[in-house]
């Protein structure tokens, strides 16, 4: 860590976010107002420098010889999280890890790996992993007339309602593995901005020609397997799991296949 806080850094912030305080350094201060775009959706600037978890992003730039670039460089403490050339993909490792680190620690909130929509006065939420299609599903029930609370993270509170995690749709243009950022204005869409009550779990993954035919869960089932999808299910398990009953004693749990997500958006949406 000595050797990272000797490479000389020129600007700085530290914030608060979910109640887990984090701090980003850079040796380039032009290069903040990018940082900053890839915080969380939910921040606010800390009220000390001294932070849970800080990183450090050194920027390259040309080197000292013709046509030749230095690596720009992401540390979290003292690990190397990324090294590249393209500026941007520092910022998308930077991005992705501190949400990540925000959901797993967040003292007041269960993060899920979910899209999440709100629809009559409740939250539907769709657990999934990466690749499994609740992008696409969450981006069709937007164009249903859905309000968009997540793409990445169901934000639960200990009652068991969905909070806002607002950010641009992410979405892989034909299977590329790179996302295109959308947002939920340019999908004709709008967000919601108050804490809904779960009354329904998607459990679905994309399969070519598949026909939605769900078998809904028990409760105990359901809990399981909302379960496998929390950030922070291995730190604390208790936490989560109770969090959890007060989502499947009141919103029914359906799993199966699914084709495309526009054929089962009439379905979901009651």
């Amino acid at each position: 860590m000595e050797k990272i806080d000797r490479l000389g850094w020129a600007a700085g912030i530290a914030i608060k976010s979910y109640g887990v305080s984090v701090g980003i350094r850079t040796n380039d201060a032009r290069a903040l107002d990018a940082l900053i775009e890839r915080l969380p959706p939910v921040w606010q600037p800390a009220r000390s420098a001294v932070v849970e978890r800080l990183y450090s992003v050194f920027m390259g730039g040309p080197g000292s010889r013709p046509n030749v670039r230095r690596f720009n460089l992401l540390y979290g403490d003292m690990q190397r999280l990324a090294r590249s050339v393209d500026e941007e993909q520092v910022y998308d490792a930077l991005e992705s890890d501190l949400q990540l680190h925000v959901a797993e620690h967040a003292p007041n909130r269960v993060f899920i790996h979910a899209g999440a929509v709100g629809w009559r006065g409740l939250a539907i939420i769709m657990p999934g992993s990466s690749f499994s299609g609740k992008t696409t599903l969450t981006r069709e029930l937007i164009r249903a007339g859905a309000l968009f609370y997540s793409d990445e993270y169901a934000v639960l509170d200990g009652r068991g309602r969905v909070h806002p995690f607002h950010r641009p749709l992410q979405i892989r243009e034909n299977g590329a593995a790179r996302q295109t950022k959308h947002t939920i204005e340019s999908l004709g869409g709008e967000c919601g901005t108050k804490p809904l009550p779960v009354g329904l779990v998607i459990m679905s993954e994309y399969k070519r020609g598949a026909h939605w035919r769900p078998r809904k869960l028990s409760a105990g089932q359901g809990a399981l397997a909302i379960f496998e999808h929390a950030v922070s299910a291995r730190r604390q398990p208790e936490v989560v799991l109770e969090t959890l009953e007060q989502v499947v004693t009141r919103a029914p749990v359906l799993k199966g296949k699914r084709g495309e997500a526009s054929e089962i958006v009439k379905a979901i949406l009651w």
